[in-house]
């Protein structure tokens, strides 16, 4: 049986808590991995190593910095296969989503190499007389990430890419039921010549979760999950003096308008619900369609559900593979099996015809949802996609704007000027118009609103470069001694 441990210092080292937990195949239900689960004195090792390092890499200039990020890319597009490879084997995801992610983690690596245009500040020449002032930006200290499982590869790179660029070290918390990819990435990054001990992982549960947030030698603490841990995170993470950005979960709602293209819009419902699963945070999982148009909407969308290939990544074709665990596969089913006593209309039941063997759910369907009932109202984090019917466009606006939930959204419509509005009404963070998923390129920023997001900075792109730095603004004069005298006030600019 493979066992996965720590990477400490620049080696793999093995915990010391003698406590494990079960990597799965989703795809057969069968175990093929244990991972190691970190004592105190495990992360305790991990942080005092990353602030052993962090001198050094501090002071090692921007050029350098960028080189390593320039390698580290090249040996990430050259072993993008590999990456997505154990995606699919840890997680479940077919390899053309696999490889997906490793696309978009990518662009992350890439934004970070223009860490020497990234870091510079401002100056002012003559802010008072022979008086110059200047901001710089410094790195915080050792910082942690905690990942999600549903993107082991991409979000991590989210992180990273930007705090080591900065000149910060890392501590990286993996989720435990995918935790392969970040060793590969370890290995890489020591491969493109980052020092020994600037990058760490240490694996676990919440012993390793809440080490993180009481350190003292943690500066700051990035985190992806669900809304209730984002919530801990936060209030723990601050209570203990850190600097956090938390990002919770979503409810995305998809509003289509009467005049909408309803095959592109049914395409795009179909691509952005039941990709990866339906596990990701920025899945569409609710429509909003105008009555005009809804039983056409309802009919195309369901009349696609059969073409999805359902299967595991090994096998060339299929489109969707398992959830990630058992037990997540059936609270899924669980919200499906009870959609119609609440009311809703079951369109197409994804418990019938799933492969066995693994954690499979086929897509389903849901018409008629809504607030107040549980497959409206929850996150379920699974290929099940639910619909609104909606008398227009306020209606719409008033459902989403009062979800707890902020991250993303989208409006499909031909409508120059609906969409503008939509875009100034909506209260979410990221915003799609005639685009079902709008996930920010690298050189924006990923976040979202409301109970989406715990802290004020969203992540990667500019606001992760702020993130992981503060200003120091420095205020010079180099007075001639000839005419130097005591001046016991502030500089003055008038």
């Amino acid at each position: 049986m493979n066992r996965i441990s720590h990477w400490i210092d620049g080696r793999v080292v093995e915990g010391s808590s003698g406590r494990s937990g079960v990597v799965f195949d989703p795809a057969t239900g069968e175990q093929q991995a244990s991972v190691d689960f970190a004592s105190v004195d495990d992360v305790d090792r991990a942080v005092a190593v990353a602030k052993a390092a962090f001198p050094a890499w501090r002071a090692t200039n921007l050029s350098r910095r960028a080189e390593v990020m320039f390698r580290m890319r090249e040996l990430v597009d050259a072993n993008r296969k590999e990456i997505a490879s154990l995606l699919s084997k840890e997680h479940g995801k077919v390899l053309g989503d696999a490889l997906g992610e490793v696309a978009r983690g990518l662009e992350n690596i890439e934004f970070a190499c223009g860490i020497p245009n990234l870091l510079k500040g401002g100056y002012s020449e003559q802010a008072s007389t022979g008086v110059d002032v200047y901001s710089i930006k410094q790195p915080l200290g050792v910082v942690a990430g905690i990942t999600p499982f549903n993107f082991p590869a991409m979000v991590p790179m989210w992180m990273f890419a930007n705090a080591l660029a900065c000149g910060n070290t890392f501590v990286l918390k993996p989720s435990e039921k995918d935790p392969s990819a970040s060793m590969f990435i370890a290995e890489l990054l020591k491969q493109a010549g980052l020092p020994d001990g600037t990058f760490n992982v240490v694996h676990g549960d919440k012993v390793a979760v809440d080490r993180l947030l009481e350190h003292p030698d943690i500066q700051a603490i990035s985190f992806v999950g669900s809304t209730p841990i984002a919530r801990y995170i936060y209030e723990t993470g601050t209570k203990n003096g850190k600097r956090v950005q938390a990002l919770g979960g979503a409810k995305n709602h998809m509003m289509v308008l009467a005049d909408a293209d309803l095959d592109m819009a049914a395409d795009a419902a179909v691509s952005a619900a039941y990709g990866s699963a339906g596990e990701r945070c920025m899945a569409i999982s609710v429509v909003l369609a105008s009555d005009a148009i809804a039983d056409d909407l309802v009919s195309k969308i369901k009349d696609r559900i059969p073409a999805i290939k359902v299967g595991p990544a090994s096998e060339d074709g299929n489109e969707m593979g398992p959830l990630i665990t058992g037990e997540h596969r059936d609270k899924v089913k669980g919200y499906v099996a009870g959609a119609e006593a609440e009311g809703a209309t079951l369109v197409v039941d994804g418990r019938d015809g799933a492969p066995t063997g693994g954690f499979f759910l086929k897509p389903s369907l849901i018409d008629n949802a809504k607030p107040g009932m549980k497959c409206y109202d929850d996150e379920i984090f699974g290929p099940v996609l639910t619909v609104t019917r909606i008398s227009g466009y306020q209606e719409g606006i008033d459902l989403i704007n009062a979800n707890q939930f902020g991250n993303g959204t989208a409006i499909f419509t031909r409508d120059g000027g609906a969409a503008r509005q939509f875009e100034f009404d909506v209260q979410v963070g990221m915003v799609g118009v005639n685009v079902p998923i709008p996930v920010p390129v690298s050189y924006y920023s990923f976040g979202g609103w409301k109970a989406s997001l715990f802290g004020d900075t969203h992540m990667y792109g500019p606001e992760g470069v702020n993130f992981y730095t503060r200003t120091k603004v420095v205020t010079k004069r180099w007075p001639d001694p000839s005419t130097s005298t005591v001046d016991l006030g502030f500089p003055q600019n008038r």
